[in-house]
């Protein structure tokens, strides 16, 4: 089982639920996906068993992307390994409203999650990162690098729903790093759209006529817990070991 770092709210789900969550989910995002649902959404075990049957939460994760028209086909799915969706950015807490600069100081200041979560090979370039074009200055939420895949990842933080006009700006910036930034060694510059949902369809419109490769994702925040017991419970990991030991 893969190692993921996060409180996992069992005591706001009953017996049955988490018994359903063991035995038929074994990736780990996923099993946190569907108790927060749970949770937020009040699912009966019935109704939670049949959204596991439906796999809705593959459904929920399906990166929207252009890779494969704007990659040959190796490098697609290179990339396509590389990202990932949704993020969980469970390290980040709000109890008020938030933006999309509250969520990149947060990362910044949990850069070592942050790394983590984004996956292996990346490094942080740096966040409100600048550069100029044309004598004006622009700045990228966050700019990161894949030593593995030898590109830069342009990311860029929504705190709303996608909409279509984000993806003009991230193409605009993938071009300028590609320019300004990459060394004859280094591949096309990656853009991911960080949004807190989106309509893929309306996704994928938006991406078909777009040059540059560009994934967009969901993120999710460690708001979406009640705070009263965050912090105070047992991973996944050792209730598994409990129930082995009874058995």
């Amino acid at each position: 089982m893969d190692e993921y770092n996060f409180t996992l709210p069992i005591k706001h789900l009953d017996w049955t639920h988490n018994l359903v969550l063991i035995k038929q989910v074994k990736d780990i995002r996923a099993r946190y996906w569907y108790m927060v649902q749970s949770i937020t959404n009040h699912w009966t075990t019935r109704y939670l068993q049949e959204a596991i049957k439906l796999d809705d939460y593959g459904k929920h994760g399906a990166l929207a992307n252009n890779f494969t028209e704007t990659l040959p086909v190796p490098e697609a799915n290179d990339v396509k390994s590389m990202l990932k969706d949704p993020y969980i950015f469970d390290m980040l807490t709000f109890t008020e409203q938030y933006n999309e600069r509250d969520v990149e100081i947060g990362l910044v200041k949990h850069v070592e999650k942050f790394l983590v979560e984004m996956g292996a090979g990346f490094a942080f370039m740096g966040r409100q990162y600048h550069i100029e074009v044309s004598g004006d200055d622009y700045y990228i939420d966050i700019l990161m690098y894949n030593t593995f895949l030898h590109r830069y990842l342009v990311i860029e933080l929504k705190d709303t729903e996608f909409i279509p006009e984000y993806i003009g700006k991230l193409n605009f910036y993938c071009s300028a790093v590609d320019d300004v930034l990459c060394r004859e060694e280094d591949s096309r510059t990656i853009g991911l759209l960080l949004c807190k949902s989106k309509d893929r369809i309306k996704a994928e419109y938006a991406l078909r006529d777009i040059q540059k490769p560009i994934g967009i994702s969901d993120y999710e925040l460690g708001q979406a817990l009640p705070k009263d017991f965050r912090g105070s419970l047992p991973t996944i990991e050792k209730i598994e070991k409990e129930l082995e030991s009874d058995r």
